[in-house]
């Protein structure tokens, strides 16, 4: 078996650079995170949304430099897979806790 008869499609490659970005990126965003928590100057709810904003670009940072998923028209099945499993993921997750907190309320 040679290398023509491997279908490699939809498969990044990346380079010393782009990983490289993407660690330093992933780096500065958790230095971020990190340093809203120690620095205690926000509030409950301040905190909450700027960890969760980080969070968010810490998941893009990833998809983007790690996974190589972009809008280019090789990875656009990829995207579609990444985007049904976290449709499936949120309806399952949503799906058990609005189950659990109905069983509680009428457990009450």
């Amino acid at each position: 078996m040679n290398e023509t008869d491997i279908d490699s499609t939809g498969a990044g490659r990346g380079s010393f650079r782009s990983y490289g970005t993407g660690f330093i990126l992933s780096l500065v965003l958790t230095a971020v995170a990190f340093g809203l928590v120690m620095g205690g100057a926000l509030s409950h709810r301040a905190l909450l949304f700027g960890i969760f904003s980080v969070a968010g670009l810490q998941i893009l940072v990833h998809l983007h430099y790690f996974l190589h998923l972009d809008a280019s028209s090789a990875m656009r099945w990829n995207v579609l897979a990444l985007v049904f499993t976290v449709l499936i993921l949120v309806l399952f997750v949503g799906g058990t806790l609005w189950i659990m907190f109905n069983l509680d309320y009428r457990m009450m």
